[in-house]
């Protein structure tokens, strides 16, 4: 312990009220805009089987390899915080029979962890909006999908968001290019670094999503997946293209985008940003219609992203676009006790009549004068004040706490809730 007392976990941060309606409006706009597109939200454990991301993201990751918080619990389970949303969604529709040929459009939001070095835009703890359309085999549903996340930027009020694409085809032509990149690979062992002769044997593809500087030379000299592909899938990936086109929204072939997740195949899909540094993704995602019968269940295409939470409220503070933090609209201000009495039965009565405003109601005591300093700083348009005088006459006092609001006005009690409603109405829409 520091002497400043207990400090959060290294990588998993507090978000404080001052900042967090920044997060509301993300929040908000991104479940009414899911709603306007036919996603239903399901919720799914924050803890699964390790075996199944193992499974589903593929052992050659880093994910896997380095970054998942995995434990025995006290029954001998090897369990993990999950580190991404997709897996935990696809085990929930086998688990509860969803599957069975139906189709869904679903989304969750939540927590997940990686043990990953601490920086600007990547936390240990980090929060997703992921957001799955299964039953889907065509490119419609993946044009749709990317128009979404289009939309999102839009409602946000982000520009600084640029769409880059990529196809890495069927299980099968991603086979045959491995074993083109993994010769390719092999005749440059030297220039390899040490993650990368390891992923050599195991998944040649992931060395194309490498950071190390030292290796781009090398990385910018290997085969291309899209040179690869099976007829199918680049019909799937042209016709993608064309739909993007009509529906003008810009994008970018990027042929070594590859994703970092084992469990993609022919879509691919990252927005990248240069307005956070090094961590240029802000959502992500693909197809994946081999991961539903990998995991046991019938095979089902499917296709889905995940945006970062941080990292979009990053850009949202950055563009200055999300509504001002919650203020109250009434702060009711009493003294003595009775008058404080009837000030909480009034409080009481204004949020059953009024249930879209904030009233608040001074408590800890306090003179008239630090009473009308906390109605100020609450950010409230009116004050309501009670004292003996006003009690004994069965009235409250109304007086705007902000200029051009109008004069103090003098209403009965037993009115209060109808005058305060029509106050608020033509003074704070």
């Amino acid at each position: 312990m520091s002497s400043q007392g207990v400090q959060p976990v290294k990588g998993m941060n507090d978000v404080l009220p001052d900042e967090i309606h920044r997060w509301q409006f993300l929040e908000s706009t991104v479940r009414e805009l899911l709603h306007a597109y036919g996603y239903d939200e399901m919720r799914v454990p924050v803890v699964e089987h390790t075996d199944l991301f193992k499974r589903a993201i593929g052992e050659y990751t880093d994910v896997v390899e380095k970054e998942m918080y995995s434990f025995e619990d006290k029954g001998g389970e090897r369990l993990t915080l999950r580190p991404e949303a997709t897996a935990g969604i696809v085990r929930a529709m086998i688990s509860n029979g969803l599957l069975r040929g139906a189709r869904h459009k679903l989304w969750c939001v939540g927590p997940m962890f990686r043990h990953e070095k601490p920086q600007k835009g990547r936390f240990r703890q980090f929060h997703q909006i992921d957001v799955e359309a299964v039953g889907f085999a065509g490119p419609d549903i993946d044009a749709e999908l990317i128009a979404l996340t289009a939309a999102f930027w839009q409602r946000l009020g982000i520009g600084r968001a640029r769409l880059q694409i990529n196809s890495l085809g069927t299980a099968e032509a991603r086979r045959d290019y491995r074993a083109k990149l993994a010769a390719y690979f092999r005749e440059h062992e030297a220039a390899l670094d040490e993650d990368s002769l390891r992923r050599l044997e195991g998944n040649p593809l992931r060395i194309l999503d490498s950071k190390n500087t030292d290796m781009q030379a090398v990385i910018a000299g290997a085969p291309l997946l899209p040179e690869h592909l099976d007829a199918e899938s680049k019909a799937h990936f042209a016709e993608l293209c064309a739909m993007l086109d009509a529906l003008g929204i810009a994008y970018e072939i990027n042929p070594r985008l590859v994703r970092g997740l084992d469990y993609y195949s022919r879509t691919v899909f990252e927005w990248v940003t240069d307005a956070l540094g090094a961590q240029d993704a802000v959502c992500s995602g693909g197809r994946y219609d081999g991961l539903i019968s990998q995991l046991g269940g019938e095979a089902t295409p499917a296709i889905g992203f995940a945006m970062g939470v941080e990292r979009v409220v990053a850009l949202i503070e950055q563009a200055g676009t999300a509504p001002a933090a919650a203020a109250a609209d009434v702060y009711l201000v009493a003294q003595a006790e009775a008058p404080l009495r009837t000030a909480m039965r009034l409080a009481e009565a204004l949020r059953r009549e009024l249930p879209a405003r904030r009233i608040e109601l001074n408590l800890g005591g306090g003179n008239f004068k630090a009473q009308f300093r906390r109605a100020d700083r609450s950010g409230a348009a009116l004050a309501l004040v009670l004292g003996d005088d006003e009690l004994t006459r069965g009235v409250v006092q109304m007086k705007p706490l902000r200029e051009g609001l109008g004069d103090p006005a003098e209403v009965t009690i037993d009115n209060a809730s109808t005058a305060v409603g029509a106050w608020l109405a033509t003074r704070r829409p």
